[in-house]
Parts: C-alpha cells; structure tokens; sequence
C-alpha cells in the first residue's frame, strides 16, 4: 500500500504527518511492545532472543508520545499560524530525533539487524517485520520533518544535515 504524497503546503504538512505517522506509530509501538513480550518469554534463554527489546520499545512509546504531543501542541500550531522565532522549539525536535535514531539502532543491535533465526516461530518472525515495517516509518517521519518541513521555519534556512 503507497502512502499519499504528503503536501507542500507548511500547514497541510503538519496535519499529513500527525495523520500518517502519528496516528500509526500510536497503534504500531504498544502491539509491538506485546509480541515483543510473547518472544521474549516463550524464547527466554535461546540463542538470538532479543531480550530486552519489550523494555526498549515501551520506552520509546513514552519518548515518542512526549515528542508528538510536543509538537501536535506547540510547534504545528505554531507553523500553521507562521508565529516567528520557532528556532528553539525546532532545535528540540531535532534533538528528540537524533534520539529516537539513537533508539532504532539500539534496536537493530538487539534484533541482529532484524535477521530471524533459523526456526523461528511465526510470532518472532512477524515482530521483526512489523518492527521493520515501523523503524521504516519513523524513519520516513523524521526525514520529513527534518529535511522538507523544519528547514522551512529555521532563521538559518536548511542549516542542519
């Protein structure tokens, strides 16, 4: 399924994002966090478990919802309202991004880079390709924000890389 093309428009932007990821990473990261739960106790002690990937994912749902609230009530309002001097609150986001990307590597390192051991169960097999499927989606969300809408509202143009 192809994901509509986001819009130019600042403001359509912000309501594109809220709507395509998240609204999605709210329903992704509790499932996952679960099954995460499932293979960790049915598979406790086996060769390339991942343990500790439940207690990573339930953090990064807490981090995550801080971060989008974050910006659902404060910096998206504000850019669609164009209110000036929005340097700092953007510096933040991009700062919570760096470590949300600091997270999704913790969770390759725990994964094995998402690679399924030999035999493993469908539960295991299909964690790590919706955990894929969302490390993808973060991953596009953070690229949208920090390379199409944040340049945008920064005194510096697109000063970050």
């Amino acid at each position: 399924m192809t994901k509509p093309i986001p819009p130019q428009d600042p403001a359509g932007l912000t309501r594109y994002i809220e709507a395509e990821y998240h609204a999605k990473h709210r329903t992704q990261l509790p499932e996952l966090a679960a099954l995460s739960e499932k293979v960790e106790t049915v598979h406790a002690g086996q060769a390339d478990v991942p343990a500790g990937l439940a207690e990573l994912l339930h953090r990064m749902i807490g981090e995550l919802e801080v971060h989008m609230k974050k910006e659902e009530l404060i910096l998206f309002p504000a850019i669609r309202n164009a209110a000036p001097g929005l340097d700092a609150p953007i510096a933040a986001m991009r700062a919570d991004h760096d470590g949300h990307e600091a997270e999704v590597e913790q969770v390759r390192q725990l994964t094995n880079g998402l690679t399924v051991p030999d035999g493993a169960c469908r539960s295991w097999t299909r964690l790590y390709a919706e955990v894929g499927e969302f490390l993808d989606d973060l991953a596009a969300h953070i690229r949208l924000e920090n390379d199409v809408l944040f340049p945008q509202f920064e005194a510096h143009g697109a000063g970050h890389v």
